[in-house]
């Protein structure tokens, strides 16, 4: 953000009637019923969730490629089609594995996804499935996907059962995470309480642990995601017949929980920019963390899933002929698609994990460079 931008986002934060001032009332009064103090996740699901005012719930822009669009950040399926197309080729082989045709997507953002891979499977897929929380991204989904008429659906949660391929991409770092503080004697749970003219961190003794002591340095904050975990345990569950991909920023526990990360990996983003607070500007901006692969893993395993693979997004696009298909696109859609493989953009920081139920077979993303046994 240039200071311009910085002076109206500011300016706009101070009114009345702001989405920060009104936000910020609703989390008060939340706090107040909770007897002054509120657990981290409640308060994450509560500015990024809350109806109308939330940060995926109101009607900002949140997604595109530059500042200048009134964006706070980009995904792969913004960057190019060519991201689709790649994972197309992994639903496909996935669909017929399973003997479905069906395709669900979590967390579907402006639609841009669903829009590639229905194009890329065509009519191997009858029914396309979307559960979004955000009606004000809905809106957009339905817009951008009107062409694809009677065979894209919505849904607001899982049903009791399911057959089909699932697809979730940057949706299990949005989940509401649990914050643990460690003193060096203790683990304290870090909440947020009411102060003057904003809020701020409270911590009160739990006993809630990391999954795993790797001797922690005192002052060291970091994450637990009991929410994402049991997203993948109902999936696990309620998944009769098919196949789960997920696609996020995140490590295997042991790197996760390292004593070197004193910081944990709780983050904002807004304007393209990222930032250390939560507290701050509710609503205007995304809170993220990184995602535990190793928890998702054995969540899976737990449910009756079994893990087809893990690896690094870069490897597992390139498996599914990304250099293939960027060899044969224009150069609007090849130049952006590099930053995909790229190890210093989004190559190795973003992984991929899959799951199977009910089919076996050799998931062609993770053919090459698999590291499961990372997990």
């Amino acid at each position: 953000m240039d200071d311009a931008r910085d002076d109206r986002a500011h300016e706009e934060e101070r009114q009345p009637d702001s989405v920060p001032a009104r936000l910020g009332a609703r989390v008060r009064a939340v706090i107040a019923d909770a007897g002054g103090w509120l657990p981290f996740d409640r308060f994450m699901a509560l500015v990024l969730y809350e109806p109308g005012l939330g940060y995926y719930a109101n009607a900002s822009r949140k997604f595109g490629a530059m500042p200048s669009s009134g964006s706070d950040f980009v995904t792969a399926p913004e960057l190019s089609p060519l991201f689709g197309r790649a994972l197309a080729r992994q639903l496909a082989q996935a669909l017929a594995a399973s003997g479905t045709d069906e395709v669900w997507e979590f967390g579907a953002g402006t639609g841009a996804l669903a829009m590639q891979l229905l194009e890329a499977l065509g009519e191997r897929v009858r029914r396309y499935t979307i559960v979004d929380l955000s009606g004000a991204l809905r809106a957009r989904q339905r817009a951008k996907l009107v062409a694809f008429g009677d065979r894209v659906h919505w849904a607001d949660s899982l049903p009791a059962q399911m057959r089909g391929v699932v697809v979730g991409n940057e949706v299990l770092d949005a989940m509401p995470v649990q914050l643990l503080h460690f003193t060096g004697k203790a683990w304290l749970q870090r909440g947020v309480v009411a102060a003057e003219g904003g809020f701020e961190w409270s911590d009160r003794p739990s006993d809630l642990r990391p999954p795993l002591d790797t001797g922690f340095v005192p002052g060291t904050v970091t994450e637990i995601h009991p929410q994402a975990d049991a997203f993948i345990a109902t999936l696990g569950e309620r998944l009769s017949c098919g196949a789960a991909f997920f696609l996020d920023y995140g490590f295997p526990e042991a790197e996760y929980y390292h004593p070197q990360r004193t910081g944990g990996t709780l983050m904002c983003h807004r304007a393209h920019r990222a930032d250390p607070d939560p507290l701050s500007a509710l609503g205007l901006k995304d809170i993220t963390a990184h995602v535990n692969f190793t928890g998702v893993a054995l969540a899976g395993q737990s449910a009756g899933m079994e893990v087809l693979g893990y690896t690094s997004q870069g490897r597992f696009l390139l498996n599914c002929g990304l250099a293939e298909l960027m060899g044969e696109a224009d150069l609007r859609a090849a130049i952006p698609a590099q930053k995909l493989v790229l190890e210093h953009e989004m190559g190795e920081l973003f992984k991929v994990i899959g799951f199977s139920r009910g089919c076996r077979f050799d998931a062609l993303g993770f053919t090459e460079g698999d590291r499961t046994h990372r997990l």
